[in-house]
């Protein structure tokens, strides 16, 4: 059978031998999850994933942006919309159009993940192209309805440890509870995102927090109520295995207001207040107020700011969130955490966890920040930094002043389910092959950078996110 993917993938000539042998000694290990967005449905009801195209295109940005920027139709791609306006539902039909566009993702990560898929979990070996289209949906068709290919069955080939998924505040929680009370033994947990009940600018905010006070028994109409009812659910939300709370801020931006200031500033962002400095001010201190409570709950708090959500409107107002069109930038982190920093940033049991889209803050902002607060961890290589370059990039740009220690090893991030293994490689194999250049230049001795690679593959990731 041909192959898709080389045993020596991302890894140079130069340093080739001692990275097979990092690499051998971490590439089986466990798989943890701590952060990403596959769908709890899917490990509650164990059904069959309906056909390679729902599994592997429509669920997936990475893959629909790239299509969508040389001209296919998001409607041509199964992506539903919001008015429930048609749009294509042949799997085959789906498949076929992605097989003819495949060469787009040429040298991007997408496409070392999905060979991955492919070579790995489906055994197909010849290249997708519009010949071999039909061949290969008919080969992964067959395959997804054997048991074995169901999502339970896939979490434990996988060999996942731990995946958290990320649920909104006002979630019910309904898919964990089945999880929980089906007694299977795989490990599902959720994290709490309060971004519709903490951002004014989210649609339908208002209504949120009504919803929010009739869940909790609070009055959300209360700056203090309202700061209850965020406890009360991330309580909830521990309860079925939450180890962390996800915050999608649009930047950095903290506050600390007084309890005065801050009362009053909810009163006029509760009766619809339309200035925008007051709106990005509640903002900045709600970051705050959920770094004060995973102080005092243990969530781990993961910050990730710096995208322009939903660039295009036309989009979002057709498709929704998420499809393809959250663009980076520029980021600030110094001046902007420094009042949470200033709250809460030398607490040692706490762990806020800190992602970018702008790569230029990695040197310059947040290896010193992570390298002397003991709050802070750096996140991995988020988002359009998920690849082979951008992970060499974060660790080049961050180990010399945060080492490996204040980072939190690998997340995954995705929606895409079969791609976690192939994702969590491409992570293995990067780090492994930047020990070994670490070794060849004598910065480092083999036996470290074995206990590192481990560290990396698996163990800071679940001390980090407690898991």
């Amino acid at each position: 059978m041909a192959v898709l993917t080389d045993p020596d993938l991302l890894f140079s000539p130069e340093t080739r031998s001692l990275a097979r042998a990092l690499y051998a000694g971490v590439k089986d290990l466990p798989i943890v999850s701590p952060h990403g967005h596959t769908d709890p449905r899917w490990y509650a009801l164990n059904e069959p994933f309906s056909d390679p195209a729902q599994l592997l295109i429509v669920p997936d940005h990475y893959i629909f942006r790239m299509l969508f920027s040389q001209g296919v139709r998001l409607e041509e791609l199964g992506v539903p919309t919001l008015d429930g306006a048609p749009v294509e539902t042949d799997g085959r039909a789906i498949w076929r159009r992605f097989a003819e566009h495949y060469y787009l993702f040429r040298g991007t990560p997408t496409r070392l993940w999905l060979d991955h898929v492919f070579e790995h979990l489906f055994g197909i070996g010849e290249p997708l192209t519009a010949a071999s289209a039909d061949r290969i949906y008919d080969t992964i068709a067959t395959l997804l309805q054997r048991d074995d290919y169901r999502p339970r069955a896939l979490f434990e080939h996988f060999n996942i440890e731990v995946i958290a998924t990320t649920e909104g505040a006002l979630d019910d929680l309904k898919w964990h509870r089945t999880i929980r009370d089906s007694g299977w033994k795989g490990r599902v947990v959720t994290a709490y995102r309060p971004d519709a009940v903490v951002d004014p600018d989210f649609e339908g905010f208002p209504a949120n927090l009504d919803r929010l006070g009739e869940i909790t028994g609070c009055d959300t109409g209360s700056w203090s109520d309202y700061l209850e009812a965020h406890r009360k659910r991330r309580a909830f939300f521990k309860e079925f295995g939450a180890t962390s709370s996800d915050h999608g801020h649009p930047t950095a931006e903290t506050a600390n207001l007084s309890d005065a200031a801050a009362q009053e500033l909810f009163n006029r962002i509760r009766r619809g207040s339309e200035d925008e400095r007051e709106r990005k001010l509640f903002r900045a201190q709600m970051l705050t107020e959920m770094a004060k409570m995973s102080r005092d709950d243990g969530l781990a708090m993961q910050i990730h700011p710096g995208s322009w959500r939903n660039h295009s409107p036309s989009v979002f107002r057709k498709f929704g969130r998420d499809k393809g069109f959250d663009i980076p930038t520029r980021t600030d982190y110094v001046s902007a955490l420094k009042p949470l920093l200033d709250c809460v940033g030398l607490e040692r049991d706490l762990t806020i966890i800190l992602f970018t889209l702008d790569e230029t803050s990695y040197a310059r902002e947040l290896a010193p920040l992570a390298g002397v607060y003991p709050a802070l961890k750096l996140g991995p290589a988020w988002w359009f930094h998920d690849s082979p370059e951008g992970m060499r990039r974060f660790r080049e740009m961050t180990t010399e002043t945060a080492g490996f220690y204040n980072t939190v090893g690998f997340n995954d991030d995705t929606r895409a389910f079969p791609s976690i293994p192939a994702r969590h490689d491409v992570a293995r194999r990067v780090d492994c092959a930047f020990l070994a250049r670490l070794v060849a230049e004598h910065r480092l001795r083999e036996e470290e950078a074995h206990e590192l690679a481990r560290e990396l593959a698996y163990s800071l990731a679940k001390k980090a996110y407690r898991l």
